[in-house]
């Protein structure tokens, strides 16, 4: 097997990696002694570092024996010692850096060692930033976050509470006097679920050398959120961080704020929250205005009005002469609408105006443009859902239901009204801000993720934050197949559910990726026609509440799993099945919950019989090839397309995946259409049971490639 540094040397990184690899053995000289020392002494050694610190030794000098007595503590505690390249990427995260690690590898452990050598850090008066305006004035596409709930802002029954904390922030230490008051390490990930997960999980390595662990959640108490950012560990979502951040701008008392500042922070799915989010504004909202009736008649225009495109190559000189005989243009690459002059006449006739653009008709013209996107290019269960009567939106990178977030500018007014729903007054902004800069003020920044190179440029421009690409522990076996093409979707679906059945009736477990809940339920009804039992993981909420579950189960033998693009990301794929997860069904089946009595006991009785259960299992799903990975559509980012391939092939294990498409796919049609066609139109062909027969061509995947690319360069 190639040596660690054999396989950095792969991947250009051989001057980082010689020095990386001289720390891991010095990290290594530290094990010996430190396995002969006692709980007790082991804290010590950690308080003696945090007082090197303070006078003044630089973290760097530290880093080995900070990262040894981490190890150390994540062996006691958890039976998890950290491997050479988890030790390479808390490095990495260190030093401000990019961590790319594969899934399966480890990220959740990994961070424990950044978290603790920066938590040793002297205190830090806050970033001169935070006492800036928190508005921000960066453009947005239409989708922004929203919180009504402006948590903190009634504190009366929080003064008390806090009284100590003000009193202490005078003099610069926390409220029991324990540690001057510095910034704690920031730990953010994409969700709650995963914030609470990570934290619970990795707390008794934090509480073994001393450091506090506090966990945010939407809807928190004040208390419990001024507690939580006491502790010298905090974990929380980007958007939880973020509130916090404008709530505490808009405090008028001391004792009202809750962050400590912005010293350093890891964010766990970098590539998630900085880039995919990045374009999406944070909004505190007050006093709504008063304009439902307005959205509800303007939902009926749209019905009476005919859309269509202006021809193609025509003469710039003959485009002012030329009359279109429809009423409104829409670009669905562009997500852009456009009235023409015959539109506007009808709407104009339709609202009994006499012109649409007078100064006093200018919000009528907003009115429409949103009536008319709603209408043409939002669609319900791909972009959106109706969930007991209210319109929320799905995250096209996740498939995840966007709790809390609202489309600005109408539009989300406009599409409720469209879906005949009642309508949620458009608020008024009173503080914003952009993901981009919030996660700008701190002073030193690192991030986790399987996959981040496609993106390195841009982390790079815009956050400053290089990538490192951590060599995997065990060298992946994963195969990934050249993608299938198709002329039409039909013959795609045909071909798709055929692979299903197949893998299937050889125990071989199938993870599905799709784009939209739309195309997960579309195949579902076609599993069942076949009889080929499934779960379906997409945005709506009766699948969403079991996300983690039916992930953890995606690895069984036979197991169908169809999950809307990366849904159930951060949660690991175990071969076999995941023996924890089936104990607590056994348990619930028995009438057991956590926290009763005798719950813990037969637990521990029944865990070994099903470990044993799974580890044959788990032989089992390996002899068959180990996890096999069926997309179904291109994503508009390749890196999406990784991160659903990732999800085969941990640690070494076995796996498989392949990419299904067609001619008709939106990203395949939009971007890079003509050339496949001529393409298809050559090669395709038609088998003896009159199934399509697909293609597999290096230059239909390099055009596909470069259609991807045009997308990420437009966003």
């Amino acid at each position: 097997m190639p040596t660690l540094l054999d396989r950095a040397l792969n991947i250009g990184e051989s001057k980082k990696f010689k020095a990386y690899e001289q720390r891991v053995k010095l990290i290594g000289a530290f094990e010996p002694e430190l396995e002969l020392d006692s709980d007790a002494e082991l804290r010590e050694r950690m308080d003696g570092l945090r007082e090197r610190a303070h006078d003044g030794e630089s973290l760097d000098d530290l880093l080995p024996e900070c990262f040894a007595l981490v190890r150390e503590a994540g062996k006691r505690t958890l039976a998890m010692r950290h491997f050479d390249v988890q030790l390479i990427g808390g490095m990495a995260l260190h030093e401000g850096c990019i961590a790319e690690m594969k899934t399966g590898e480890g990220k959740t452990l990994a961070a424990t060692l950044a978290v603790a050598l920066n938590s040793l850090a002297p205190a830090r008066a806050r970033v001169a930033a935070d006492s800036t305006s928190s508005t921000d004035s960066d453009s947005s596409e239409d989708q922004h976050t929203e919180d009504t709930d402006a948590q903190g802002a009634d504190t009366a029954g929080a003064a008390e509470a806090i009284e100590a904390a003000s009193a202490a922030s005078a003099n610069g230490s926390d409220p029991a006097g324990a540690r001057p008051l510095g910034g704690s390490v920031h730990v953010v990930t994409v969700n709650d679920y995963l914030a609470k997960r990570d934290a619970e999980w990795m707390a008794p390595v934090y509480n073994a050398l001393g450091l506090s662990v506090g966990v945010l959640q939407n809807m928190q108490p004040f208390e419990e959120k001024h507690a939580a950012y006491a502790c010298d560990v905090v974990y929380g979502t980007n958007s939880e961080f973020g509130f916090d951040y404008l709530r505490d701008n808009m405090a008028k008392d001391l004792r009202e704020k809750v962050q400590r500042g912005h010293s350093f922070a890891i964010v766990d799915e970098v590539d998630n929250i900085l880039i995919d989010e990045a374009r999406t504004p944070l909004i505190i909202s007050g006093e709504p205005e008063r304009a439902a009736e307005l959205y509800v008649r303007f939902a009926r225009l749209p019905k009476n009005m005919e859309a269509g495109k202006t021809p193609e190559g025509m003469d710039p000189r003959m485009k002012k002469e030329y009359l279109a005989d429809f009423d409104y243009e829409f670009d669905e690459k562009f997500k852009t609408v456009s009235v023409t002059e015959r539109g506007v006449a009808k709407a104009e006739r339709f609202l009994g105006i006499d012109h649409l653009y007078k100064a006093e008709n200018g919000h009528l013209v907003n009115h429409l443009i949103q009536a008319l996107k709603a209408e043409a290019l939002y669609k319900r269960d791909v972009d959106y859902a109706v969930v007991d009567g209210e319109v929320k939106i799905i995250d096209e990178f996740t498939g995840r239901i966007l709790d809390g977030r609202r489309w600005s500018d109408g539009l989300h007014q406009a599409i409720e009204a469209k879906e005949g729903v009642s309508i949620q007054e458009e608020n008024q902004t009173l503080a914003t801000v952009t993901y981009q800069n919030y996660f700008r003020l701190y002073a030193k920044l690192g991030g986790m993720t399987g996959t981040a190179l496609t993106e390195a440029n841009e982390f790079m421009k815009t956050y400053n934050l290089p990538v490192v690409q951590v060599p995997s522990n065990v060298p992946t076996l994963r195969e990934d197949r050249n993608d299938q093409v198709y002329k039409t979707k039909e013959g795609k679906w045909q071909a798709v559910a055929s692979e299903i059945g197949r893998r299937n009736e050889a125990g071989q477990p199938v993870l599905v990726g799709t784009i939209s809940v739309e195309v997960s339920e579309l195949l579902s009804e076609r599993l069942k026609a076949r009889g080929i039992k499934h779960t379906v993981l997409n945005a709506k909420p009766e699948h969403a509440a079991n996300e983690a579950e039916i992930v953890a189960e995606a690895g069984a033998p036979g197991a169908v799993t169809i999950a809307t693009n990366m849904a159930g990301r951060g949660v690991d794929i175990k071969l076999g099945g995941n023996a924890e997860h089936l104990t607590r069904l056994q348990l619930v089946k028995e009438g057991l919950k956590p926290g009763d009595d005798g719950y813990a006991e037969r637990f521990a009785a029944v865990l070994p019989e099903t470990e044993a259960r799974v580890e044959a299992d788990r032989e089992r799903v390996m002899a068959a090839g180990g996890l096999y990975i069926c997309g179904t559509e291109r994503h508009e980012s390749r890196r999406i397309d990784n991160q659903l391939r990732g999800r085969a092939g941990r640690q070494g294990d076995p796996g498989e995946s392949r990419f299904f498409l067609s001619a008709e796919d939106d990203l395949v049609r939009l971007f890079a259409g003509e050339r496949i066609y001529k393409i298809l139109d050559k090669l395709g062909g038609i088998d003896d049971e009159g199934n399509e027969e697909p293609i597999e061509a290096g230059m239909l995947s390099k055009q596909i490639e470069k259609a991807q690319k045009k997308v990420e360069e437009q966003h």
